[in-house]
Order: C-alpha cells, then sequence, then structure tokens
C-alpha cells in the first residue's frame, strides 16, 4: 500500500484547453477536480476568469471555487494548506485528485516542499511610515528594495507592497532569498500534464475567448462589482477586472480597455509557459491531437501505483 496520495495536474497557459480535457480525464480515472486558478476562488468573479459551470462539470466534483467573497485575501500558503487537505480526502474516497489551472506557483507550492515563514512583525514607525506614502512611491521603493517581488505585486494593490516591503526591511531578505531553497522535494508522487500549441494559434484563442466573454455578459459582471464599491483588493487585480475598471473609472475608452484586455491576456499566457516550463517536471502534451496518449499514459501510470 502507498503511504502518500497520487496527485495528478494539468497545466498550461490560459484558454489551451485544460478544462475540456480535466472532464475527459476525470471521468476515464474516477477523478475529483481541484481548482488550480487563484482568482477562481472569488465568487461573483465568473465570466471574467473563464470558472468552468455546472453543466461543464458533467457531474465531476470540483473543488474550491467560490470560496472567497471579492473582498477577502487569499495567499499562496492558504492555498497549500486547503489543497493538501482536499487530496487527502479525495484519495480517502478512492478517487485520482486532479490539479487544474494557470496559477504555477500555487500548484508549486502544493506538490513541493514549500514552507512559508510566519510575516515578521510589524514595525509599527515603518507602518506609519509607510501608510503617509503614495502608491506611486511604495511601489518604486519596493521595486529598489526587491525587483522580484515587485513584478509580481500590481502597483495599485497598497496593502500588498507594504506587507513586501516590510518583509525584506524587517527580515534583511528579499522574497527569492526566503525561498530559495524551497520547493524542489516532490511531497506527493504526481504526474504534471503540460498543454501546449503552436503561439500563433493560442493567441488566437485567447481573443476569441475575451470575445465570448464579452458576449455572456463581461461588462455587466464588472460592473456589479464596481458598482459595490470594491476596491484596491487582490481580486480586482485580475486581467479582465482591472482593464474594465480602468474603463468604469474614464481611463480608457471601452476598446481601448478590450484592447489592453487581449494583450494583458497574452502576455500572461506567455509568462505562465515561462514559469511551467522553469520551475516543474512537467510532461508536455498537444490537447487537440495528443487526448488518446494522455488517457492511456495516465491509465498505465494508475494501474502501476495501485
Amino acid at each position: 500500500m502507498r503511504e502518500k496520495p497520487f496527485v495528478i495536474a494539468i497545466v498550461g497557459p490560459t484558454a489551451v484547453g485544460k478544462t475540456a480535457l480535466s472532464i475527459e480525464l476525470a471521468k476515464t480515472c474516477n477523478g475529483e477536480i481541484i481548482n488550480g486558478d487563484s482568482m477562481q476562488v472569488y465568487r461573483g468573479l465568473s465570466i471574467g476568469t473563464a470558472k468552468i459551470d455546472f453543466e461543464e462539470m458533467e457531474g465531476v466534483p470540483h473543488h474550491l471555487l467560490d470560496i472567497k467573497n471579492p473582498t477577502d485575501s487569499f495567499s499562496v500558503a492558504e492555498y497549500q494548506k486547503m489543497v493538501r487537505q482536499k487530496i487527502e480526502e479525495i484519495t480517502s474516497r478512492g478517487h485520482v485528485p486532479i490539479i487544474v489551472g494557470g496559477t504555477g506557483l500555487y500548484i508549486q507550492s502544493v506538490l513541493y516542499d514549500f514552507r512559508f515563514s510566519e510575516e515578521p512583525k510589524t514595525d509599527s514607525t515603518l507602518s506609519k511610515e509607510l501608510e503617509q506614502l503614495s502608491s506611486e512611491v511604495l511601489f518604486e521603493r519596493l521595486t529598489k528594495l526587491d525587483p522580484i517581488a515587485a513584478t509580481e505585486i500590481h502597483p495599485n494593490n497598497v496593502q500588498r507592497v507594504m506587507r513586501a516591503i516590510e518583509r525584506v526591511v524587517l527580515s534583511g531578505k528579499r522574497k527569492d532569498q526566503i525561498e530559495q531553497n524551497q520547493g524542489h522535494e516532490k511531497v506527493f508522487p504526481h504526474h504534471i500534464i503540460g498543454l501546449s500549441i503552436d503561439r500563433a494559434l493560442l493567441y488566437e484563442r485567447i481573443n476569441k475567448r475575451v470575445d465570448i466573454m464579452l458576449e455572456k455578459g463581461l461588462l455587466r459582471e464588472v460592473t456589479g462589482l464596481y458598482n459595490q464599491n470594491i476596491r484596491q483588493v487582490q481580486s480586482i487585480q485580475a486581467i479582465g477586472y482591472k482593464e474594465i475598471y480602468d474603463y468604469l473609472e474614464g481611463h480608457l475608452t471601452f476598446e481601448e480597455a478590450i484592447d489592453n484586455l487581449k494583450q494583458n491576456s497574452r502576455r500572461y499566457a506567455k509568462r505562465q509557459l515561462t514559469y511551467f516550463r522553469n520551475k516543474m517536471d512537467i510532461h508536455w502534451y498537444n490537447p487537440f491531437t495528443d487526448t488518446e496518449r494522455i488517457m492511456k499514459e495516465i491509465n498505465e501510470i494508475l494501474q502501476e501505483i495501485h
């Protein structure tokens, strides 16, 4: 009898076809799907995050969708704890846990030995000093102190920028220095399916996905959040929300906002691919030509470990 649960993960850039494959695979191997997207945890953010709907699930159990309010914060450490618990629960039922999503760090934190130290105690003098600064000055300061951390935080997310500054000032270490010895050893035996297609086709699919989101009511969804006076929180920094917020606040025309949305989505897809290729041991497939091969290989792996 094996000591640890076996986990399957399906990763890849936005719009590459992860959802469709995950349903087919789950139905084939008696799997349950765990959300691997940092923004699909939020209620009310459905169209813009391309969240799967009830009919699309085709009876396959899904976990960690719609578990947070849009004003809540959500950390990778919290995600790690929740998903590892779900993996144990799903395995105890005799089912196969399948993590599906595009947030690389979140998925990596579950499968590998990421350890999150407690946040350093806040220095009241430092906190008061930072609270007096504008978002632009704060972000400039973070960029000088910890340029890598600055690339992972939106400049307008003032609270996260302040916490990142406090971490490096009080600990004396940049984020990459804290994490450099983590994330290499496997916590669970696993097989990571990476999906990749020709870049031109991927960009075409991304642009088409945005058009479909608009047809489904993306503007209405984002306007609803905006009218609730939801501002400066983690959830609305998601691509698809921040661009339309810029339109609603009069900074851009609607056409400019949608152009930005498509461009930011394409850039994000490129960053996702770079992350996955550099950070994890992934088996790459084409979702449109390799489906039978994927099913065959996964079934063989599962037969070997049982």
